[in-house]
């Protein structure tokens, strides 16, 4: 039996300019996460700080896939996950948990993406984590938190490990899990994703190889990471997020809704 969505109701008029434009760069990044595989169902999430509000954020529709997700049927809700906008929407329990744990406690962070891709999930497994192999990867040198499996993330007292573990960075690897990110805005967040989903996959194919991998000396590795604007205080995505954008606007801007 199909199931048929609730009838979509805009919210353009109904929220302040700046919320409009938050719901649209998280939708849009709900859509890119889908267009490059990195959904697991409809399982998973990405969340947004409502501007102007340190105890309110937006999250998925429970039980929608990604390429589903507009602006409009994003689910706002607050730090207990109490739904504030009428949403006829539940939300994910482990989401709520996650994304409240660093939302609550980060208070310079705007957005935060988490997933379980193939490639995110194996990395998350190693023991040697994320190595400084080549350059794309160092821009995480010595800037990227791990937190160990502790089961399905359904208890919220995991929420004050989660944050110690991050600490003051903007990616973290769940051990056994997957991998977080989180930005200044969305589009940092999803530009950092973006990122180490990509150097995951790229040690994953140095590994089988059965070779020693090559490791530049560790001055080497935090000069370069200091040559990402990221991490002299510019939030990253700023120069790519337009493409994107333009991008998903050409295969589907429904998300715009």
């Amino acid at each position: 039996m199909v199931v048929a969505l609730p009838k979509p109701r805009s919210l353009r008029d109904k929220v302040s300019p700046e919320e409009w434009a938050v719901r649209v760069d998280l939708a849009c990044t709900y859509r890119l996460v889908a267009h490059h595989g990195w959904t697991m169902m409809i399982y998973n999430h990405i969340s947004a700080r409502v501007p102007g509000q340190d105890d309110q954020f937006l999250l998925n529709p429970f039980g929608l896939h990604y390429t589903e997700v507009t602006a409009s049927n994003l689910v706002k809700i607050d730090m207990t996950g109490k739904v504030i906008d009428g949403s006829p929407y539940a939300i994910n329990d482990a989401g709520f948990t996650i994304h409240s744990a660093v939302h609550g406690a980060r208070h310079d962070v705007a957005a935060v993406l988490h997933t379980h891709t193939e490639a995110g999930t194996a990395a998350s497994a190693l023991d040697c984590g994320l190595l400084p192999f080549s350059q794309d990867a160092m821009v995480f040198y010595n800037r990227v938190g791990y937190h160990d499996f502790e089961g399905i993330a359904l208890d919220l007292d995991e929420r004050e490990r989660l944050v110690r573990d991050l600490g003051p960075h903007y990616a973290m690897i769940l051990r056994n899990h997957g991998l977080l990110t989180c930005g200044r805005t969305v589009a940092e967040a999803f530009e950092l994703m973006y990122q180490l989903e990509f150097v995951c996959r790229a040690q994953l194919r140095a590994l089988t190889t059965g070779q020693k991998l090559r490791l530049p000396p560790p001055e080497i590795c935090e000069k370069t990471a200091l040559q990402y604007g990221c991490n002299r205080g510019e939030p990253a995505g700023s120069h790519e997020w337009p493409h994107w954008v333009r991008m998903m606007d050409r295969l589907d801007p429904s998300y715009r809704d």
